[in-house]
């Protein structure tokens, strides 16, 4: 707000009612003295005898007696103007790249849906795009947006301009969409290619347990089970909901997941 330029730049402030006076009205009076110091510095001069000397000296070879009130409603007029720019809403920029969470790589092949709304019109649809990544401009101060995409699960991000602006989202697989499209399709060749990603991914003594509901406790699952549990298109798969996972040396080495009910 130009108060608060007024404020960095000279040290200083205009009350309210000086400021709707001169700047939010037509006067035919000068501001005071200390205001039109105040103003003349903000424009880049020492006081308001230097605006006047650097300014007036054509005017007052002429002896206009008019000449001292216009400079001041030129100063002022340039000061409305200055301070409109603040008072303009900004527009912020967000970027956001989306991950595959398993993995840990741009999702570049299928293309993300994004459904923005922010406005309190229709949403807004766009795509990611061929980085896998996404832009945004708008006025209000944050973002907020769904994300869907034919095998990966949908999801809802909010993030306002405090937040860092140009940031990877991770996003999980939908394994159960994913497995039933293979098998729909008859895509033997890329099922096995999936056993294959999941048994690079997932170390070798990777500890895997789901959480039970009702608190039951939780079930202990070797590599080959948890495998085979994502590359078969059940219900249950439907439902797999990733609750934690740690990497070491771009491999799974643990993973905590339970199934919603």
């Amino acid at each position: 707000m130009f108060q608060e330029d007024l404020q960095n730049k000279v040290k200083g402030s205009i009350s309210e009612k000086s400021f709707y006076s001169y700047f939010k009205n037509d006067s035919e009076k000068l501001p005071r003295i200390d205001i039109l110091h105040l103003l003349s510095e903000y424009c880049g001069y020492k006081n308001w005898n230097d605006f006047k000397a650097s300014n007036t000296e054509k005017i007052s070879q002429k002896k206009n007696p008019f000449a001292i009130k216009w400079i001041g409603i030129v100063l002022i007029g340039i000061l409305c103007i200055s301070s409109a720019y603040f008072f303009i809403p900004k527009a912020h920029a967000f970027t956001f790249c989306f991950i595959d969470q398993d993995r840990n790589q741009p999702i570049i092949k299928t293309p993300i849906d994004i459904i923005i709304l922010n406005n309190k019109q229709s949403p807004f649809y766009a795509k990611s795009d061929s980085l896998g990544c996404f832009s945004w401009k708008t006025k209000d101060d944050f973002i907020h947006f769904v994300i869907k995409s034919p095998y990966h699960k949908t999801d809802t991000i909010f993030r306002t301009v405090s937040s860092i602006t140009n940031e990877p989202i991770q996003v999980s697989t939908n394994d159960y969409a994913l497995m039933l499209h293979y098998y729909a399709n008859g895509n033997i060749e890329d099922w096995k290619n999936r056993k294959n990603e999941l048994t690079r991914m997932i170390a070798k003594d990777a500890i895997i347990f789901q959480v039970l509901p009702s608190g039951l406790g939780i079930e202990v699952y070797s590599k080959n089970e948890f495998i085979n549990k994502l590359t078969t298109p059940t219900n249950s798969l439907k439902n797999i909901e990733i609750i934690e996972s740690k990497r070491h040396k771009e491999q799974i080495v643990k993973l905590k997941f339970r199934v919603k009910s």
